[in-house]
C-alpha cells in the first residue's frame, strides 16, 4: 500500500468510498456525496491523500477542510477520513491519518479537530489512537434521517507546529 496525493482522477473512487461512508448512517450527517467541484471547493488544496493497493485500487481517503476564513485560524483544520468497506481494519485508516498529520504539519497546520458520531467507535478509536483527545460532545446538533444525532468532538495539537 502506498499513500499518495488525491488527485481528481481518484474521484470516481474516492466518491464511492466517500458513499460507503454515507450507507453505514454513521459516518457524516451528508445523505449523499457531491461532484467533484463542490467537494473541491470546500476542501484546502493541500493535504488530501489516498491509500492505494499495489493494483492501483483505491482503499481510503483523507482530505482536510478549513474551520474559518478568519486569518487567525489558518493552522486549524477539520478531517474527513473514509475507508473501503472492504479495507477497514486493515491498518489502512492508522496509515492513513498518520501521513495526513504529517502532510498537515507540513503545511503549517497546528491543530486538527474530527466530530464524529459517538456510535463510530473505529473512527473515535482510530483517531484517539494518533493522539487525538477528546474536548466535547454536542447533544443533539443535528438531524440524521430525522433522528437527532449527537457527535464527539475531538482534536490533536501539534508538538511542533505553532508552539512557539
Amino acid at each position: 500500500m502506498t499513500i499518495q496525493p488525491l488527485a481528481e482522477t481518484h474521484w470516481p473512487a474516492v466518491r464511492a468510498i466517500y458513499e460507503q461512508g454515507i450507507a453505514t448512517g454513521n459516518a457524516t450527517f451528508e445523505t449523499q456525496a457531491p461532484e467533484w467541484e463542490a467537494w473541491d471547493r470546500a476542501h484546502l488544496a493541500h493535504s488530501r491523500l489516498v491509500a492505494v493497493d499495489d493494483s492501483g485500487m483505491v482503499l481510503g481517503w483523507a482530505a482536510l477542510s478549513p474551520v474559518s476564513s478568519r486569518c487567525v485560524y489558518g493552522g486549524v483544520a477539520e478531517l474527513s477520513i473514509y475507508i473501503a468497506t472492504d479495507a477497514r481494519g486493515q491498518g489502512v485508516g492508522r496509515q492513513l491519518l498518520q501521513a495526513l498529520i504529517a502532510d498537515s504539519e507540513a503545511h503549517g497546520i497546528w491543530t486538527l479537530q474530527a466530530g464524529t458520531f459517538e456510535e463510530n467507535r473505529a473512527s473515535i478509536g482510530l483517531h484517539t489512537q494518533a493522539g487525538f483527545r477528546v474536548i466535547g460532545h454536542r447533544e443533539r446538533i443535528g438531524q440524521h434521517h430525522g433522528v437527532w444525532r449527537n457527535t464527539v468532538q475531538m482534536e490533536r495539537r501539534s508538538s511542533s507546529v505553532g508552539v512557539a
